[in-house]
């Protein structure tokens, strides 16, 4: 054990570093990415996949905005489809996951309120005509009517922007379900709005309840719980979901349960549960509830909105259901990414809620759960970390393979049988990082594997050009320097999922695979290569050779090298690997190069903000759904090759935004459609610059249906809804900020 004390020292450090992880000392962003994964996998991999018919979603579609008219409609046609669901279909009960913020006054009757009290004040059969039908067009009080009485449930959001109001201001909000003050003392840490966007007071007043329809999104952006209670202004507000579940039992209290656990502290100050009525309703410290998803979109029924207005639904598809009223027309829909799907209807986040309540099966995740993992880990781990560095290299990796299996088995258990989520990714990747660095310290350090010398530049630069530097050596120094360069990185999408799924030979093959004609194009295009980072490649041009077509070289590299990776194709799917795809960043400027390190190990390399930009604009073709991203210095010192212009950012160590562009290709080789997608695509960012948010929608609905697969369209549709749901300042500059690296 003596002469292993190193190894074991190390693997110890790993360990603590993944408990102080799973003790939220601190956070590890890739953890809680592979996190965030492992538990949408494990909810793809056990969610029922069945209809529920007892929550229905009667749908604002295309075909009802055809037959009734444009969104929103009249409140008389909404008083109108409450009675027909009510009195003809014998509904539950109805939600709305739709705010009715703003009167509706579409009648006409404040004008002929306003001609009676002027022009025609003195019209007597004006007057008696105005008394006897203005009942029929106040639209507002007959919708209100057509709730009052009902077990009709309203939605509101909470917005995360405040608004000029007064403080005692609480207009059409419904009262809290829980008041001011009642965790104080607890470790409740609850999702808290500053503000909200309620439904009017006479609507709210005839309701029989409300409830709010915010998400809490991960992250990554992915709707995985909503918050069971919200907390505004010090009290504390129910989901729409909970609020039907509390109108259907006749509006029973909401309690809150704390469990001790004394295996976690003397006073565990963990809240466990919300009860309401028959309902137990588990929740974790952020009173949030996860999402128990019975599989993709439309697991569901739907019925149109307009067949109901028509009694063209047959009563048994309605009788005694829960009803959901959402949009799914193009432009009114309410799409969410959740972890069954990225596109995905706000609606059913609300519909799998109730399913989930009506049948207890939503997931648990208590505060405790955080102790069951730190113990976990100490166990797992520290035994591995212990009893590796004493194995040959086949029993560690039996011993591996054991623990792996075992931490998946236990987590398996406790998912489908204890209905508790238990964290997977921390313990599963602490066990393959001791495993790592078992087998990489013995290679490194124990085997003194030598490494061969090579030349001042022959590791650096294709051989072609250290010909040509030879003949004039003295012309050429690894001193450091400042000069205008360009420098290009590239890196393959979602290589740690991939490299997960193969045995190490198969990794090796996969990497020599790709990264020698890789290579080959950059050597090719007079590169100078400057590192590999495990998938990753860096490279520059204009050095050591000054090179003043630097820009086109790295522009026409970078898009060879797409070309390349495709031709790879279908070699790799013969050997049964994975398709690859590259994201490449290529920026220019003045950039300091030369030998670069410390006086064990220097490195021929270039550093400076350009160089730091093109790492960004890398990691920036994930977000935009594009290959290739270059800076603006770049793209004008390239005229020949035809750009898109992508947006303006400000990216993660910059104030000051970035224009950024996509190369399409040489201007030559561009058809007239291409050309007319780019022309119209530039117009829809001068309209999206120019706040236009609904022709710029228009225009990119209009380019989706060129080109369906084109993600950045997308991208830009869910910024518009965000950018209406939270308007920028008035001082915005059209510039987005990327907050990461």
């Amino acid at each position: 054990m003596k002469k292993h004390v190193v190894r074991v020292a190390l693997g110890l450090l790993v360990v603590f570093v993944f408990v102080g992880h799973a003790a939220e000392w601190y956070a590890l962003p890739l953890v809680g990415q592979l996190e965030n994964l492992a538990y949408d996998a494990r909810v793809r991999l056990t969610m029922p996949d069945t209809v529920d018919p007892r929550v229905v979603i009667v749908d604002i579609d295309e075909k009802s905005l055809a037959a009734e008219g444009q969104w929103p409609w009249h409140r008389n046609r909404l008083a109108r489809l409450l009675d027909r669901l009510f009195d003809h279909y014998k509904v539950r009960a109805v939600g709305f996951d739709v705010v009715f913020a703003e009167r509706d006054d579409t009648s006409g009757l404040t004008e002929l309120e306003r001609l009676a009290q002027g022009e025609l004040k003195g019209e007597a059969g004006f007057q008696q005509a105005l008394k006897a039908i203005s009942p029929r067009l106040h639209y507002d009080r007959l919708f209100a009517e057509s709730m009052r009485g009902r077990p009709v449930v309203l939605g509101y959001s909470f917005t995360s922007q405040r608004r000029d109001r007064a403080a005692t201001a609480l207009e059409g909000l419904p009262a809290p379900v829980l008041p001011r003050g009642f965790f104080q003392g607890r470790d409740v840490q609850p999702v808290s709005y500053p503000d909200y966007a309620a439904n009017l007071s006479e609507l709210q007043q005839a309701a029989a309840g409300a409830g709010h329809f915010n998400p809490d999104p991960d992250s990554d952006g992915v709707t995985r719980r909503v918050p069971m209670l919200a907390e505004f202004a010090g009290a504390y507000y129910e989901p729409l979901s909970l609020a039907i579940i509390r109108v259907l039992q006749g509006s029973p209290p909401v309690q809150a349960r704390f469990e001790d656990a004394p295996l976690v502290s003397k006073r565990y100050p963990g809240l466990e549960w919300l009860v309401v009525g028959r309902t137990i309703v588990p929740v974790d410290n952020a009173i949030t509830a996860l999402v128990p998803y019975r599989g993709g979109e439309h697991h569901f029924p739907y019925v149109s909105a307009s067949d109901v207005l028509a009694g063209n639904v047959k009563p048994a598809e309605l009788y005694d259901r829960i009803v959901l009223v959402g949009a799914t027309a193009p432009g009114l829909n309410d799409l969410r990414s959740t972890p069954v799907g990225p596109v995905y209807p706000g609606v059913e986040v609300h519909a799998n809620l109730i399913s989930g309540m009506l049948d207890n099966s939503i997931k648990q995740r208590p505060a405790y759960v955080m102790g069951a993992q730190i113990l976990l880990l100490l166990l797992f781990g520290g035994a591995l970390g212990l009893v590796l560095p004493l194995l040959n290299p086949l029993r560690a990796s039996l011993l591996t393979l054991a623990a792996l299996f075992g931490v998946l088995g236990l987590n398996l258990w406790a998912w489908t049988q204890a209905n508790l989520v238990l964290p997977l990714a921390d313990g599963a990747l602490a066990i393959a990082l001791l495993f790592a660095l078992n087998m990489s310290y013995g290679f490194f350090v124990e085997s003194r594997a030598k490494r061969q010398i090579t030349g001042r530049f022959g590791q650096y630069v294709p051989p072609e050009l250290v010909d040509e530097m030879s003949k004039n050596p003295d012309h050429f120094s690894m001193e450091g320097e400042s000069r205008e360069m360009s420098v290009l990185f590239t890196d393959v999408r979602g290589f740690t999922t991939i490299s997960e799924g193969l045995d190490p030979k198969q990794l090796t093959q996969l990497m020599n695979e790709f990264l020698t004609p890789l290579t080959r194009v950059l050597y090719r295009h007079r590169g100078t290569i400057d590192k590999y980072m495990g998938d990753c490649i860096m490279a520059f041009w204009g050095a050591p050779m000054s090179d003043a077509q630097h820009a086109r070289s790295a522009v026409l590299a970078g898009l060879e090298m797409q070309s390349t990776m495709d031709a790879l194709q279908p070699q790799f799917k013969a050997r049964g690997w994975p398709e690859l795809h590259i994201g490449v960043g290529v920026n220019s400027g003045r950039m300091s190069v030369g030998n670069m390190g410390s006086e064990i190990r220097v490195a021929y390399t270039v550093m400076g903000d350009a160089v730091n930009l093109a790492s960004r604009l890398e990691g920036l073709t994930k977000q935009y759904g594009v290959s290739m991203i270059v800076g603006e210095t770049t793209r004008a010192m390239v005229p020949d090759v035809v750009f898109r212009e992508l947006d303006r950012v400000r990216v993660k160590g910059k104030n000051e935004p970035v224009a950024i562009f996509e190369p399409i290709g040489p201007a030559q080789t561009l058809d007239q459609a291409r050309r007319d997608e780019l022309a119209l695509w530039h117009q829809t960012l001068r309209l999206y610059r120019n706040r236009d948010w609904d022709h710029a929608e228009l225009q990119l609905i209009n380019l989706q249906q060129r080109v369906a697969s084109c993600v950045l369209y997308s991208v830009f549709i869910d910024r518009i809804a965000r950018l209406r749901a939270n308007p920028p300042a008035s001082d915005w500059d059209g510039a987005w900020i990327s907050e990461s690296k």
